[in-house]
């Protein structure tokens, strides 16, 4: 079933799926596949507008993103809760890195790409990033080379399809920029996260004065310089700064909670949404007490 294409409006907060649920086994981040569904719900009750999707590799094809019934559930329950599904985090990229350099698995790879685009086409999905992070990090002139040739073919499809593929990467600054400029004229898009940033070291306004403009969506977490996850305000994320910047800037993408689960899920994400509130002030939607 598709559905129609809805613009998100500026600055709405939104939350990574499975924040609402127990944790997936040892997983940080998993689709939740026993309570997806009710995490429509759960996020209204916390006060949140939007899912950021997950798309993993275990179970790829059953994804409800990936399947006319699954969409149309999604659908129903978007109807009933107003929680709105409008972008996707593809961490089975993550399991499949686009970094490889072997043909034969590009060409997989790019074709699992290719279904999440014509998914989110169909769905109204507007924004799908694309992690180079971790063990997809991209570290040498081979995995360089690799993303350019990957991104090369996926984003002239993605931009006939109307979505917009982002970038989320642990490279410095500056050298973000460089690739960025190396894949013009592709309309790249940026996946800003805050915690991240913040346990390499890097300093917002220098990233944002470097790839501000390409700025597609963000993800809001704290962690320690050089460690794990933290619950925001806890870690070395320079907050003030960053929503700073991003008012500078005029940011006008959705605002997606990705931050340490505490327990108590609904009640810990509803925090965290006063926390962003107190910062950005009433420009922020849906998130009021």
């Amino acid at each position: 079933m598709s559905t129609r294409r809805r613009d998100v409006r500026p600055l709405v907060l939104g939350v990574m799926q499975g924040r609402l649920s127990p944790p997936v086994g040892a997983h940080i981040q998993a689709f939740p596949w026993d309570t997806w569904e009710q995490e429509f719900a759960a996020a209204s009750t916390a006060r949140v507008k939007l899912i950021e999707w997950i798309v993993d590799a275990d179970r790829f094809e059953e994804n409800p993103l990936l399947t006319d019934r699954g969409r149309a559930r999604m659908h129903e329950l978007e109807q009933d809760t107003g929680t709105l599904v409008r972008t996707v985090c593809a961490d089975c990229f993550m399991a499949w890195p686009l970094t490889t350099l072997n043909d034969p698995e590009r060409r997989a790879r790019l074709a699992a790409l290719s279904q999440i685009v014509k998914a989110a086409a169909i769905y109204g999905v507007h924004t799908i990033t694309l992690p180079f992070v971790d063990a997809s990090a991209i570290e040498t002139a081979d995995d360089r080379r690799a993303v350019i040739a990957a991104m090369t073919v996926a984003f002239p499809q993605a931009e006939k399809a109307g979505v917009r593929l982002a970038l989320e990467t642990s490279l410095p600054p500056t050298e973000f920029r460089s690739l960025i400029d190396d894949l013009a004229p592709l309309p790249i898009g940026v996946n800003y996260d805050s915690g991240n940033s913040a346990a390499l070291g890097y300093d917002v306004r220098q990233e944002l004065d470097a790839y501000g403009s390409s700025v597609a969506v963000v993800h809001v977490k704290d962690r320690v310089r050089g460690g794990s996850t933290v619950p925001l305000g806890e870690g070395n994320a320079d907050f003030p700064a960053f929503f700073a910047a991003l008012r500078a800037m005029d940011y006008s993408g959705p605002l997606i909670l990705q931050a340490a689960r505490r327990g108590n899920e609904v009640e810990t994400i509803r925090a965290y949404a006063r926390f962003v509130q107190q910062h950005i002030g009433a420009s922020v939607e849906r998130i009021q007490a």
